[in-house]
């Protein structure tokens, strides 16, 4: 294997100082906002803290990664707010550094890598994710290294960054299975660009410490009985049934005038002076067509914009030296950064719930509020699922404490999606509830618990689907919130008491339930 020229005119210094600095920035700003937000826990985090305490790193339904970083978590900073969004912060400065890196490899110098560094730092689609714990955030950081990985390695030929990149592939593996639409998009690239590769132990070097250290996620898919079909049958039916080509593509304008530098950077990377690292541009864009042709969302492409920012940054960089390349390097750049702060709020929970939705009016871009079923709210759906959870869990605790001592022992409660089970679980302890359970999604494999069901309080159950299996189901408490999205709007907690089976014969029946 040969080393490629480096391209005319350009360097590989790293400006460590400025890249590291705006990633600093963004990580205080974080912790800032998770100390002072108006909003609290959201939905999905509650399910991820309740995988960490059910891990069982070979017999998860979902990738395990999550769940053990949960554990880790609470072990070392405990539950609030700012302890639980540690890591997302942390690793969101870690991609700002990836993209800054990235756009060293590619030869730019100061203004490049400051310029691909401050466009992720600024776009709401690594903001938000910065500050949730979620897979997103640590799935952008693992694509951003593996492409980090390929660039290096056909800047310098070391093939040691083979096992960098099945490193990054692996742990994204760890982490979420859309890592497997970045290697289709590697294997495309590599068999239309770097055939040769394929002839070295590298690639499969590479393919064997990623399978090696993502065996677990596929271990547990091959120990549940695949439940990512399931997950993804539910998926396509509830939420992806509403993106169209036409929208996805949409989505994507929505990322502002970035999604020209991003537009710049791929064709940049397919014609010189970096025609030397096309490979990393067509896995980019095998990638992107990947998830457009399967119609998933817009978001799930986001991984490849830090990579295509400092390819765009490098290009603009090269544009001179001269008044009116210096003048249309400020303008975009500027450009760039003003939409960012304009849709500031959109990235980060700032604003109350009030001012929220008048910013939301104001701004006028409906699909900021439109939920993953395509229904419209006041809020972002994200921050409408992190309001009302103390409130509902306190609801649940007044009911089972006002039930008889003898009625009380016996209670099992129950939560009708993931986010009520796993609110219960996260705030119950301290209001005296026992540990919920829910036959929805990955809720359902943790078990029904060892109590019967003779009494059950529930929350978000209906009551035609209690007297299925109840013949006493009493309502004992109601709350309503409009700001919430629509399943949360009004809940109602019921008793219900007589089953005609125990829970445990019953929960076999309830398998596949979302």
């Amino acid at each position: 294997m040969t080393t490629p020229p480096a391209p005319h005119g350009l360097s590989h210094h790293f400006h460590w100082r400025p890249v590291t600095a705006i990633a600093a920035i963004v990580f205080i700003t974080h912790i800032v906002v998770n100390l002072t937000s108006p909003y609290g826990v959201h939905r999905d985090e509650f399910l991820y803290l309740a995988m960490g305490e059910h891990l069982r790193i070979l017999g998860m339904d979902f990738p395990p990664m999550i769940a053990i970083l949960a554990r880790v978590e609470r072990a070392l900073f405990g539950d609030a707010l700012l302890a639980i969004r540690l890591f997302p912060a942390i690793t969101a400065a870690g991609t700002i550094l990836l993209a800054g890196a990235i756009a060293r490899e590619f030869g730019g110098g100061r203004f490049a890598q400051v310029t691909a560094a401050l466009v992720v730092a600024a776009h709401p689609l690594f903001l938000r994710p910065g500050n949730l714990f979620q897979p997103v955030v640590f799935d952008q950081f693992w694509w951003t290294l593996a492409l980090f990985s390929l660039a290096r390695l056909r800047r310098t030929a070391d093939e040691r960054w083979w096992i960098a990149l099945g490193v990054a592939g692996g742990l994204g593996l760890l982490t979420k299975f859309s890592m497997l639409i970045l290697g289709f998009g590697l294997l495309v690239a590599l068999l239309l660009v770097w055939r040769e590769s394929l002839k070295t132990r590298g690639p499969w070097l590479a393919l064997g410490i990623a399978l090696a250290i993502g065996s677990p996620s596929l271990i547990g898919q091959l120990a549940l009985g695949f439940p990512l079909a399931a997950q993804m049958r539910a998926l396509q039916a509830q939420q992806l049934s509403h993106v169209t080509y036409w929208s996805f593509l949409g989505w994507q304008l929505l990322l502002g005038p970035s999604v020209l530098l991003a537009l710049a950077g791929l064709i940049a990377l397919l014609r010189p002076p970096l025609r030397e690292f096309r490979v990393v541009g067509v896995a980019c864009a095998a990638a992107f067509a990947a998830v457009f042709l399967l119609r998933g969302k817009g978001y799930y492409v986001g991984p490849v914009y830090p990579t295509l920012f400092a390819a765009g940054a490098v290009w603009l960089a090269r544009l001179g030296a001269g008044a009116g390349a210096m003048l249309f390097q400020t303008a975009v750049l500027t450009a760039m950064l003003l939409f960012d702060a304009v849709i500031l709020p959109i990235g980060l929970p700032v604003l109350p719930k009030e001012r929220m939705a008048r910013y939301a009016a104001a701004v006028g871009i409906a699909e900021a509020t439109r939920t993953n079923q395509g229904r419209q709210l006041r809020l972002p759906q994200d921050y409408a699922d992190m309001l009302g959870w103390p409130e509902r869990a306190a609801m649940v605790a007044h009911v089972y404490d006002s039930l008889p001592p003898e009625k009380r022992a016996q209670a099992v409660i129950v939560g009708e999606n993931y986010g009520e089970a796993g609110a219960l679980d996260f705030y119950g302890p301290k209001l005296g509830l026992p540990h919920a359970v829910s036959a929805a999604g990955s809720y359902w494999f943790f078990g029904p618990g060892e109590k019967p069901g003779a009494v059950l309080v529930t929350l978000g159950v209906s009551r035609e689907d209690l007297l299925r299996f109840y013949g006493v189901v009493t309502p004992a408490a109601h709350l309503t919130n409009d700001w919430t999205v629509e399943e949360e709007q009004d809940l109602t907690v019921y008793v219900a008491e007589q089953p005609k089976m125990t829970i445990q014969e019953l929960w076999p029946k309830l398998a596949g339930r979302n």
